[in-house]
């Protein structure tokens, strides 16, 4: 038993690895009830086991394995990061449990894997299982299956990827042992119950018995779909969602959405293997499909039609396999083959689905065309090949072959076609049957139901019945308003009848409907097809496909298209649809017509109308006009008014006064009545005759306006211009152009056929007349408004005279937009056509006119000799070829999309080896997109693809051809087509670096613009990821850049789900990669805005559109640098600014210039400039450093502003034209002083841009530059802001850059902001700067650098000379010798100024010079010391700052090094956030209130940042200044007077500008007990503060001995703990681990280091704890406590700070046990916090624990706390008082108390209270008490002084942050003798080179408090509490010395006092002066 013994002490997690079975039984026991024990996931202890958990599964005994399972399962259960044991214990499980014989070692295994399962670690378990599927062992084996299949009924196949698993089920079926098949059966039918069908085609080839018992069990299995019954930690919802359906005993009609969304519906295909059938081809085969007998072509075919009869094929290039079987269907003679060739199409479309898609534009016109057969077989196997084929592509691609065979002659195809259509829209949406697609097809159907053959007929009805029953009747409804009303039911009729491949819900129904296997193939549809409706709706082919159809001209025509379709609002075509049915009218015989019209006319009227008298004629107008004016529209017939009009005399009307009549009430009709088109034509020849005519002219176009309103303009327009176009008469052409051009202007261009116009127009401008020629001119002018720069392709072959005039007024268009219309709206509105009309129309006018333009074919030019000439093997003859092809598409200028055989040809081409021909090609693609316009999408597959491939050229200029190329054709396409497949991420798959950067640049650049994207985007994520850990730096930084886009398309989740399949280390690395891309993802692109804004949005300026259109999209460079033309089109989608607070969302859809200038110019993101800084420090992006800025530092600095800067600044900013920048700069110099935290926020970025405007060439850009910066530099140092190192290395360097401009007046401005630049940076640094700038090229700039080191030696001293002085200065000297006789003389005056500091060591420093060089210095010093006052004049002319700071400053300025380390120190405060917070240091001793009256700004006095030592934070400990009066206090101690000479030495050794010497000073006062132990708790937390935040710098890594230092201050730490009062070290952790979680600034690192510290002094308790003053430790966990209740410390992030509070009071408790209960003196209020609970929770608990009478004890303590009650009344009475006294509201007040209360109990005992608190405190309290005493005797001249104190306080010091026990916070001083401080004061002066005579001038303020303003970080309160404090007592001993003399201290006080009236008098003063400050301040 022995051994035993030993084992039995161990800890757990060692038990658990002994080498006895015993050991590690009993240890598996404990780690379980452990684990069963810990309640919180994310405990450390958890992180003990990870590496053991492996070894508990795996233990070699069977009974501790047993037990190790168990335990394993509660780790896995609650552990946080169980996860990160998956892979090994899920091995450990399948390879050593699943074997044991024991049936509980494999329950346990399986529950352990499927508790992984449940921890999100499903794919990691399923991939052991199947590893263990290969085990040679059967027991494993089946375990394994059976685990799999107990996973998949409870988790569900959506959690469960079938797809590995239906892979090797075959295998497992033709397995030996029988268990092995029996348990794959059940699995298979487990499998069954959630896929169904799908499982068919994959079991297909096993073994027939197994398969026919297969399908007798699969039809058992219960119909009900099956459901998740457990779920993932992260499925809580669904859970509750499950448990409250079982509850409710809801389970089998649990709803049947759920039920859909359970199961998500698994298509067989994609559980199939890829069979790769290319190389299976006969080796004949190409041969004999070309033979002359059909046997052999048969034979042929046939082997193909077995290859493609496998259902899944490998994906490869199929082009000449579907090239011959194309021709074998077109072509071939045989209709057998025919058949056969198309069943072929059909497998291989079957086969490949999406990748089938590149072929499908080549086979459809064929197939279609072939339609033509008539035997039922060929026509079946087309039908199939073709509805195969249309699964592969969509129907927005083959639309163009479809309508072209539309109107084919032969009825059968007519039937055919139909018959597809309807076909094919049955798998449609209405998403993925938009109106554009909807429009041409409606068409070309309506013309089918009115063919002559009764097939064609029925065909077309099925057509447009399924059109209807897809896409709603809203959206048929406006194409078959002239359908007459048999046919619309007919119509309706066949809609009800269709069945829909989606359902009406779109959506899971589709697989139900069509699931069925087809011919033992997969099912026809199922995923495919749901797939591809996924697709479709999300690439909506609606306007923004649209408008960039048209090529040429610049980015004027971009805004143009968008505009126009704006303009006609929810114009014409939205009216047809309830409008229609009033605007046809039979036409009526003028019997009728006169019925009618005497119905409503006066009959004299009716008479008089061809009275011979024109008077009776104009009376009877008259008559008519007000008959006219009076009648209702319902009553008002006008086609009889107009044909009563029109009768005789009509339009020949001979007198203008009833002519002009006449014409007026036609438009009064036409406003005022139901006028139909039929009544038009009664009127518009006449009114077209009188257009001309001066007198009526005007009447005439009146009324053809209002006729156009009530009949639309396009109808109307087509009318009259056809008319006047008719007659002859040339001023009718003229005035109806004209009209026209006006008209068009008022209605919009919406619905306007522009091919009509245009062969009129181009009729107009052939005209002999001049007029009608400017008129046609004119309206292509209004024209070019709404169309853009396409509109001149039409007029290219006028003769140039004529085209000139054209452009001429196109030029003069070119920055207008098309003003918004103001007719034709009003009525559209009624008619309701909303939306509805809007989407096809926005898409109507830019492409229409693209459809317009005359195609050629050039298909017969493309010879067979042309295609071999390209293909040629000699590469002249190539080029030949490609010439030939560049002069034929040039020709043709716009051609149709049928051009042969030459795509294949100059895919070839693409890799050709000659690199100039490849770029030749990539000039023809680009010229081919131009001229095939939108139709080139069909090539996307097959050639398109094949640029992008170039993209990977090695030479630049080939890549730049292809991405131009590239570029070219997506804006023809849109980016659909490229998405779709798989073909771009196997592009992205190649590891090729130029490749795969140009393509993520180009996606990046793409993928913003997109409102939606295929969901085969997510093909390329993998690549992605590979290409984010790419070896080469550009891929990974253009893989960054496209990060967030993908992210905004496919979403967090899925991107990071997408992450499962890379290595556990690219997996956190991308992991992170996506957290701070999702923080970058902009915002989706939005939709076009509706009718109502667009209308609006029209009239803005195309100059605008683009702009407010680019949503404020983070980072997407290509929206920014280009207006894209899809954005443009979205008419200005209200831009959002991103993540970002306060900035208002514009509202209107486009902004004038004016609008939206309100609102913060610069918007903070917090912690935005941190995140640069990280990105910048870690290479995400570039570091500012270039000669000269390229694009992409552009771009970058672009991008980041974009979140941080309005939108409408930063496009000032970066526009192209100076005069923006002036802007600019004149708006950041308005908003600087208003937003000085957005300015600080974006600083760097601000510093940047402004380094840009350095580079720029014109003058007032960098005048206004510097002016910013001289008013941004004075701010910053007011704000008492540093600027960082990032800040300072990318702006600086090229600052100095200007010192050296030639004009004057830049030079001084530039050297001023040098100047300004030293009070917020450090002179040290600068100084290394600007000595960079001494190695400059240009002689100005090495001149003024020399000067501007010169004076900052002379300001600063010589400590600013880094590296090191005599570097500095033998690098000044070099330039002694230079060339330039202004960089000499600089040079020389430098070292005189030097000199002038330093003395003759110059000499020594600079080292050997020439002879010539010395003799010129020596010279020069000479003159120099002739005229000693010259140099200083001059610089007191040039820098009133600097002066300034050297008068004001002058103990402070020649400080060196030391200041660097302040400074970084204060720096990494800044950082730490928000630069309010920052913690600014005390600078030394000075408060110069001269300084402070003379700035009305902030409290704060301008002094150079370098000079902000540090140093208290580090001195503390000793360095406490001590009023001067006190030169001898009453309480000098001894013991300092000896180590008075070592602390001196010690405190030098601190002030060292070495980190090193000043640690180890610090080390070594420690060393020394008696002295560590007189830090006080204020000194001790600055102390700490100090050195944990100088730990926690990040800086320090930078520097070589950074380690060394940090090791250094944690031996220091370490000492500071042990040394220390352990009362006041323990309250100082206290109170600034309370701090710490208080301030939001500060790092959750500190409180960490806080409170190691304080575990470090619990683990010394033991020790200490007799020493330690409890009750004011429990005071302090009291205010603690009180502060942070529990609840508040549970929310904290981490679980530490609770959890260390407990510790302590538990530590504390068991060291003390009951007793502690009776150290709780100090506190008043026990209840106002949770302590004395705790406490007596504690005790009683380890009562219990110890197993002593609890009951006994706590009776004994009851009366001893009787017993104690009137003592402690006496002691709360005295607790109180010495509370008031510690207060520094109250301390005056306290000190009464305890006067009266020792004068009413004589015999109180005070002595307790005084012992715990420390010296200083005590003597305070006796002098007080001695005060009143002198007081009450009525010597009454105090009460005036102590005023004064009160009101110090009131300016000096702001409200400590937390209440400090009694006396504690304000002793800093304690018992340190003054002697000790003057003779640091003196060492102090001598090292700053001043004299200590002097002191007796100086008020004694000065010494006390270190600087005026505002500290905010509690500690510093502290020290000035304790300041003030010494000040009230300095000043109450002033007073004895006038009241009382025979209290006169023996040694002479004149040594530091003139007198002490001369001091009264001072504090009097200044008293006065703070008045005055405070009376300034409000």
């Amino acid at each position: 038993m022995g051994d035993d013994s030993e084992w039995m002490k161990l800890p757990i997690d060692q038990k658990c690895e002994h080498k006895l079975w015993k050991a590690r039984l009993n240890g598996y026991e404990e780690a379980l009830k452990l684990f069963q024990k810990i309640d919180d996931e994310k405990s450390p202890e958890w992180s003990k086991y990870l590496g053991l958990i492996k070894k508990f599964v795996t233990d070699s005994n069977a009974v501790a394995q047993l037990k190790g399972l168990e335990a394993a399962l509660a780790y896995v259960e609650n552990a946080h990061v169980a996860g990160k044991t998956t892979g090994e214990v899920a091995s450990g499980v399948v390879n050593k449990v699943f074997n044991q014989p024991k049936a509980r070692a494999k329950e346990l295994g399986l529950d352990i894997c499927l508790m992984y399962i449940e921890i999100e670690k499903g794919e990691a378990v399923q991939e052991e299982l199947l590893k263990g599927l290969d085990n040679k062992n059967p027991k494993i084996i089946v375990a394994c299956i059976e685990t799999l299949r107990k996973a998949l009924s409870e988790f569900g196949s959506k959690i469960i990827s079938l797809k590995p698993i239906i892979k090797v089920l075959p295998k497992l079926f033709e397995s030996r042992e029988k268990a092995v098949r029996d348990e794959a059966k059940l699995l298979a039918v487990e499998i069954y119950r959630w896929i169904r069908d799908a499982l068919r085609p994959p079991l297909q080839n096993i073994n027939s018995v197994q398969l026919k018992e297969l399908e007798e069990e699969w039809v058992k299995v219960s119909s009900v779909a099956p459901k998740q019954t457990r779920f993932l930690r992260s499925q809580q919802e669904l859970k509750a969602k499950f448990e409250q359906q079982q509850a409710a005993g809801g389970d089998a009609d649990g709803g049947g959405d759920d039920e859909e969304e359970a199961v998500p519906q698994v298509d067989a295909y994609e559980l199939l293997e890829a069979v790769e059938i290319l190389s299976k081809l006969p080796k004949d085969f190409y041969e004999k499909i070309e033979a002359k007998k059909w046997q052999e072509r048969k034979e042929a075919l046939e082997a193909v039609e077995l290859l493609v009869k496998n259902p899944k094929l490998e994906s490869g290039d199929y082009a000449d396999l579907v090239k011959v079987l194309k021709k074998v269907v077109g072509k071939d003679t045989n209709v057998m083959l025919v058949a056969l060739a198309a069943k072929c199409l059909a497998g291989l479309a079957t086969g490949l689905r999406k990748k089938f898609g590149q072929y499908a534009g080549h086979v459809v016109p064929t197939i279609l065309e072939k339609f033509k057969e008539k035997k039922p077989q060929v026509v079946q196997a087309l039908q199939e090949a073709i509805d195969a084929i249309f699964l592969t592509t969509t129907l927005q691609n083959i639309s163009e072959d479809i309508l072209a065979v539309m109107d084919n002659k032969n009825p059968t195809i007519k039937q055919q076609t139909s018959l597809f259509i309807a076909r094919s829209f049955r798998h449609c949406t209405p998403s993925t049957l938009p109106k554009s697609l909807l429009k041409p097809f409606c068409a070309a159907l309506l013309k089918h139901i009115n063919d002559s053959a009764p097939e064609v007929r029925d065909a077309g009805f099925e057509a447009l019945g399924t059109a209807l029953k897809v896409a709603g009747e809203k959206a048929v409804n406006p194409f078959l308003a002239d359908v007459d009303k048999l046919k619309l039911d007919r119509i309706k009729e066949c809609a009800e009848k269709v069945e829909l491949v989606y359902g009406k819900k779109t959506g899971g129904a589709a697989e139900k409907k069509e699931g069925k296997p087809v011919s033992g193939k997969t099912p026809a549809l199922s995923g495919s097809s749901g797939d591809r409706e996924t697709k479709d709706a999300a690439s909506k082919p609606g306007p923004q496909k649209k408008a960039p159809a048209v090529k040429s001209g610049g980015p004027p025509k971009k805004g143009k298209p968008a505009a126009a379709a704006g303009v006609g609002g929810a114009g014409a075509k939205g009216k047809k649809g309830p409008e229609t049915k009033e605007i046809f009218e039979s036409e009526l015989s003028i019997e009728v017509c006169e019925e009618k019209a005497a119905a409503v006319l006066p009959a004299s009227c009716i008479q008089q109308l061809d009275s011979g008298n024109w008077k009776e004629r104009l009376a009877c107008m008259e008559e008519f006009q007000k008959a006219v004016e009076l009648m209702e529209r319902s009553e008002m017939p006008c086609q009889a008014l107009v044909r009563m009009l029109a009768k005789k005399p009509g339009w020949k009307e001979t007198n203008f006064q009833v002519m002009q009549m006449k014409l007026h009430i036609v438009a009064l009709i036409a406003q005022k009545g139901n006028f139909s088109k039929t009544s038009a034509q009664v009127v518009l020849d006449g009114l077209v005759d009188k257009v001309g005519d001066v007198k009526c002219g005007s009447n005439a176009k009146e009324a053809m306006t209002a006729i156009a309103e009530a009949c639309q303009l396009p109808w109307t327009a087509e009318q009259v211009v056809a008319t006047a176009f008719s007659q002859k008469n040339p001023k009718n052409q003229s005035e109806t152009l004209n009209w026209l051009s006006n008209a068009i202007k008022e209605f919009g261009f919406s619905g306007l056929n522009v091919k009509a116009f245009i062969s009129n127009v181009k009729t107009a401008l052939a005209a002999t007349n001049p007029a009608v020629r400017t008129s046609a001119i004119t309206l292509l002018g209004v024209m070019y408004l709404y169309v853009g720069p396409p509109l001149r392709m039409f007029f290219e072959d006028e003769k140039p005279a004529l085209l000139s005039q054209i452009d001429a007024e196109f030029e003069k268009m070119q920055g207008q937009t098309a003003p918004a219309p103001t007719r034709g709206i009003s009525r559209n509105s009624v008619a309701g056509a909303g939306d509805d009309g809007e989407e096809e129309e926005q898409e109507d006018v830019g492409n229409d006119v693209v459809d317009l333009l005359p195609r050629t074919d050039i298909g017969e030019k493309i010879t067979a000799e042309l295609v071999s000439k390209i293909g040629d093997k000699n590469w002249k003859i190539r080029k030949e070829g490609l010439d030939e092809v560049t002069s034929i598409i040039n020709d043709a200028k716009f051609i149709q999309p049928n051009i042969g055989e030459l795509p294949a040809a100059l895919k070839g081409r693409l890799n050709d080896s000659n690199k100039i021909l490849v770029q030749q090609t990539l000039s023809i693609l680009q010229q081919l997109a131009t001229a095939m316009g939108p139709n080139i999408k069909q090539h996307v597959k097959n050639l398109g693809i094949h640029v992008i491939t170039v993209l990977g050229d090695s030479k630049n200029n080939v890549r730049a051809a292809a991405l131009a190329t590239v570029n070219a054709w997506a804006e023809q396409t849109g980016m659909k087509e490229w998405l779709e497949g798989e073909d771009l991420s196997e592009e992205l798959k190649k590891e090729n670096p130029f490749l795969r950067q140009e393509l993520l640049g180009w996606l990046a650049e793409k993928l913003p613009t997109l409102r939606s994207v295929p969901s085969d985007l997510l093909l390329c994520v993998p690549h992605l990821y590979s290409c984010l850990e790419d070896r080469n730096g550009d891929v990974r930084k253009k893989a960054q850049d496209a990060l967030p886009f993908f992210m905004m398309h496919l979403g967090f989740e899925k991107m990071a789900k997408a992450t499962s399949k890379l290595k556990p280390t690219s997996k956190d690395q991308v992991l992170a990669m996506l957290e701070k891309a999702k923080a970058n993802m902009p915002a989706k692109p939005a939709a076009p805005a509706k009718a109502s804004s667009r209308v609006a949005g029209g009239a803005a300026s195309a100059k605008f559109q683009p702009a407010s259109a680019l949503a404020e999209d983070s980072g997407s460079n290509s929206m920014e640098s280009k207006p894209d033309p899809k954005r443009a089109k979205a008419g200005g989608a209200s831009s959002k600014a991103k993540g970002v607070q306060g900035k208002k969302v514009l509202s209107k859809p486009i902004l004038k210039e004016d609008d939206d200038k309100s609102g913060p110019i610069f918007i903070i993101v917090p912690n935005g400039k941190e995140q640069r800084m990280k990105d910048e420090k870690g290479l995400k992006v570039l570091k500012w450093n270039f000669t000269t800025p390229r694009d992409e530092y552009i771009e970058q600095l672009k991008t980041q502003m974009s979140s941080c800067v309005a939108k409408w600044l930063q496009d000032e900013m970066f526009h192209a034209d100076f005069q923006h920048h002036n802007k600019a700069l004149a708006v950041m110099i308005e908003h600087l002083e208003s937003e000085k935290d957005g300015v600080i926020s974006c600083l760097d970025l601000i510093l940047k841009w402004l380094t840009l405007r350095f580079f720029d060439t014109n003058t007032s850009v960098l005048m206004k530059t510097l002016e910013y910066l001289k008013l941004l530099f004075s701010l910053l140092s007011q704000e008492e802001y540093h600027l960082t190192e990032n800040e300072a290395s990318s702006f600086i360097p090229y600052l100095i850059l200007k010192v050296g401009e030639p004009k004057d007046v830049i030079r001084r401005d530039v050297r001023a902001i040098l100047n300004r630049m030293c009070l917020v940076y450090p002179a040290s640094k600068m100084f290394t700067f600007i000595m960079e700038g001494t190695k400059s090229k240009n002689s100005k700039q090495r001149a003024e650098c020399l000067e501007e080191l010169g004076c900052l030696v002379e300001s600063y001293g010589m400590n600013v000379c880094q590296p090191t002085p005599g570097k500095a200065l033998k690098e000044m000297a070099t330039h002694i010798g230079d060339r330039d006789n202004t960089v000499r003389n600089a040079a020389l005056n430098t070292i005189v100024t030097v000199y002038n500091v330093h003395g003759d060591q110059v000499f020594k420093l600079i080292g050997n010079l020439s002879e010539k060089d010395m003799s010129m210095l020596e010279e020069r010093i000479k003159r120099s010391a002739k005229r000693p006052s010259a140099a200083p004049v001059r610089q007191a002319e040039e820098k009133p700052q600097r002066a300034q700071n050297i008068s004001t400053n002058a103990s402070m300025l020649r400080k060196g090094p030391a200041e660097d380390m302040s400074s970084k120190l204060n720096q990494n405060r800044n950082m730490g956030g928000h630069s309010e917070t920052a913690h600014t240091v005390p600078r030394e001793f000075q408060l110069d209130l001269d300084e402070i009256e003379n700035d009305n700004g902030t409290v704060r006095c301008e002094m150079p940042a370098l000079v902000q030592h540090k140093l208290d934070d580090i001195f503390e400990p000793v360095l406490i200044p001590e009023p001067k009066i006190r030169a001898v206090s009453p309480h000098f101690d001894d013991m300092h007077s000896n180590t008075a000479s070592t602390i001196n030495f010690v405190i030098s050794q601190v002030a060292s500008g070495d980190i090193n010497t000043s640690i180890q000073a610090l080390a070594q006062l420690f060393q020394i007990e008696s002295l560590a132990r007189e830090a006080s708790t204020g000194v001790l937390k600055d102390l700490m503060h100090g050195l944990i935040t100088l730990m926690l710098d990040s800086r320090l890594e930078d520097l070589e001995e950074g380690e060394q230092v940090i090791r250094s201050v944690n031996l220091l730490v370490v000492k500071v703990l042990e040394k220390s009062d352990q009362t006041n070290i323990l309250s100082a952790l206290l109170v600034l681990l309370q701090d710490s979680l208080l301030a939001t600034a500060s790092s959750p690192k500190f409180s960490e280091l806080v409170m190691k510290c304080l575990w470090r002094m619990v683990r010394l308790l033991p020790e200490t704890i007799n020493s330690i003053n409890l009750d004011r430790i429990l005071l302090d966990i009291h205010i603690f406590m009180k502060v942070f209740p529990k609840e508040k410390l549970k929310q904290c992030k981490s679980e530490f700070p609770i959890r260390t509070l407990k510790t302590l009071l538990h530590t504390l408790c068991k060291l003390k046990g009951p007793k502690i209960l009776d150290h709780l003196t100090m506190i008043d209020n026990k209840n106002e916090s949770e302590l004395e609970a705790h406490l007596c929770r504690v005790v009683k608990h380890s009562m219990d624990q110890s197993g002593s009478k609890a009951d006994k004890d706590t009776e004994k303590g009851a009366s001893r706390t009787e017993e104690k009650a009137s003592k402690a009344k006496v002691n709360d009475i005295l607790a109180e008082i010495f509370k008031k006294i510690g207060s520094k509201e109250n301390t005056k007040e306290g000190l009464a108390e305890l006067y009266e209360y020792k004068k009413k109990y004589s015999d109180a005992d005070i002595e307790p209270f005084l012992k715990n608190s420390s010296q200083f405190f005590q003597s305070y309290v006796e002098r007080g008490l001695r005060l009143i005493e002198t007081e009450r005797e009525g010597k009454g001249r105090i009460a005036a002084s102590t005023g004064i104190s009160s009101q110090m306080e009131g300016t000096c010091v702001p409200a400590s942050t937390h209440t400090v026990s009694s006396s504690i916070g304000n002793s800093n001083g304690e018992e340190v003798g003054p002697s000790v401080y003057l003779e640091r004061l003196k060492i102090l002066r001598q090292r700053c080179g001043l004299d200590n005579a002097k002191q007796e001038d100086r008020p004694p303020l000065t010494s006390l408090l270190s600087k005026p303003a505002l500290p905010t970080v509690a500690s510093s309160t502290d020290m000035l509490h304790s300041k003030l404090s010494q000040l009230r007592e300095s000043r109450e001993q002033y007073q004895h010395l006038d009241l009382d003399s025979n209290q006169t201290h023996s040694s002479g006080i004149g040594t530091t006092l003139a007198s002490p009236s001369s001091a009264a008098a001072n504090i009097d003063d200044l008293k006065k002066r703070l008045e005055r400050i405070k009376s300034s301040r409000k």
